[in-house]
């Protein structure tokens, strides 16, 4: 479609080209704060003068092989831009304008294409027609209420993402787009919430999950909650201790509680530390950060770790083999032994061969370095392009599975 949901695929065909002709596609497409973002690949048209991105193979570029959706997932900064840009749409509510252009002959990522010789915008909607966005002050909860078009009521998500803090809409509202009341709750560096992540109230994410679970729109009796890094480790922590939250799904998280100290009424879970001396820099000056986290297995450690086998509800686990971040496999490994050794099976794993860190919805571009809004530097996030993209397309199949199952 010229213009449907982020994360449904577009269908690409180019007709009227001479047999056997090469082409090189591009996609362009510009942030909110206008930073442009590319990518190509070189195809050449079947014996009928045609193309179809479905089904044939691009030869070079940003990426080969039959990849429908490849000129959107490899979108990088152009080359004028600064590096280690993520395209994440700031404002859900504008569709991003992706326009698809048609070169002769085949040229290299980053040079001079040849003459344009078709073209066309593609619309991608973050929110459908009728999906209402609700800017929530309730209480101390602050965020973003996205809500399906009809009267539901719909199953109940709160959708959190890691340690970049702010409101981070992106997953939300195309939740709400699928049917699912969703709550993008951000809990540092927003509105009136503290600046800097020094420490969590449990408190907090109780009186979202509570707010939640009293909306008349939404399904009970409980809700679920999806988090990335930070975010997934305070949704292990919510279905522990929360008896609202009955599903969680933790993408690329850790089993123990990290950076800030977790309070909860008189508990405590004190956060694992980050050891800057073993942070390598490469002569990029791209920092790897993949060892620095304490070990979360260390007994001397024990008393950070999440006691996940109290929860009654159910897991899914999300992980990239080859996230950098920190080791996310190895923190999924420790969680099921966790619950296996107290007779619990109530989990599910995704485990990614090539997957990087953050695995967010479907095409949203691969970005293996990213620039950390705290510590200021290019972080490797770790993965590779294909494998990567590959990984988010099953994985929110099978998130939206996994809450329909739990939450009716």
């Amino acid at each position: 479609p010229a213009a449907g949901p982020a994360d449904e695929r577009v269908e690409t065909r180019v007709a009227g080209l001479s047999p056997g002709q090469p082409v090189t596609l591009r996609a362009v497409a510009a942030d909110d704060r206008g930073c442009l973002f590319q990518s190509c690949a070189h195809y050449r048209a079947d014996s009928r003068g045609e193309l179809h991105l479905g089904t044939d193979a691009s030869h070079g570029g940003d990426y080969t092989g039959v990849e429908p959706m490849g000129l959107f997932w490899s979108l990088a900064p152009a080359g004028m831009e600064k590096p280690y840009q993520r395209l994440v749409p700031r404002n859900t509510g504008a569709p991003m304008k992706v326009e698809v252009l048609v070169h002769q002959g085949h040229s290299p990522p980053g040079s001079m294409p040849g003459p344009v010789v078709a073209k066309a915008e593609v619309q991608r909607l973050f929110t459908t027609p009728g999906v209402r966005r609700i800017r929530l002050k309730e209480g101390v909860v602050r965020g973003s209420l996205f809500l399906p078009p009809g009267d539901g009521p719909f199953p109940g998500v709160i959708d959190m993402y890691g340690d970049e803090g702010g409101l981070i809409e992106l997953r939300s509202s195309l939740l709400a787009t699928r049917g699912f009341a969703a709550l993008s709750l951000p809990y540092f560096d927003f509105e009136d919430l503290p600046r800097v992540m020094k420490e969590l109230k449990l408190e907090y994410f109780e009186e979202a999950a509570k707010f939640l679970q009293r909306h008349p729109k939404v399904k009970g009796p409980g809700v679920g909650v999806i988090g990335t890094g930070k975010g997934a480790e305070l949704a292990l922590s919510m279905i522990t201790f929360l008896p609202e939250v009955v599903a969680a799904v933790s993408i690329s998280g850790c089993s123990s509680n990290t950076v800030a100290d977790l309070h909860y009424g008189d508990m405590t879970l004190p956060g694992l530390r980050f050891d800057m001396k073993k942070v390598s820099v490469s002569d990029s000056g791209v920092f790897d950060v993949f060892d620095a986290l304490d070990d979360p297995a260390n007994p001397a450690n024990s008393a950070s770790v999440i006691p996940i086998e109290k929860a009654e509800g159910h897991f899914l686990l999300v992980v990239g083999e080859d996230d950098r971040m920190w080791k996310s496999s190895l923190y999924a490994e420790l969680a099921i032994k966790r619950l296996r050794q107290h007779g619990k099976e109530n989990f599910e794993l995704l485990s990614y061969p090539g997957a990087g860190h953050r695995i967010d919805p479907p095409s949203t571009p691969f970005c293996q370095v990213a620039m950390d809004r705290v510590l200021g530097v290019p972080v490797l996030g770790g993965g590779e392009s294909k494998a990567h993209a590959h990984a988010q397309e099953h994985s929110w199949g099978k998130i939206q599975e996994f809450l329909h199952l739990h939450l009716g």
